[in-house]
């Protein structure tokens, strides 16, 4: 199991498109290292966890994929 090191500054809470929100993963590791307690923090986290693609939901204390917005249907052409 590997460590994330989750950052929770005030400029590191993002808002997804969904709505959802939580603290950027910053980076992600094999062992923890002494951090700022005040602007980060490790957690647990799953070998496939990368840096930037998720984030860490302050709601249920998880980390999730960062949701992308799909893309729009293409509007039909007409005759």
């Amino acid at each position: 199991m590997k460590k994330a090191l989750i950052s929770s500054a005030q400029n590191a809470l993002i808002t997804n498109y969904d709505g959802t929100s939580g603290y950027r993963v910053a980076e992600v590791v094999d062992e923890a290292f002494e951090v700022n307690p005040t602007e980060l923090f490790w957690v647990d986290c799953e070998d496939d966890v990368q840096a930037d693609i998720y984030y860490y939901d302050t709601s249920d204390n998880t980390i999730k994929i960062i949701p992308i917005e799909p893309e729009p249907e293409p509007e039909p052409e007409t005759p």
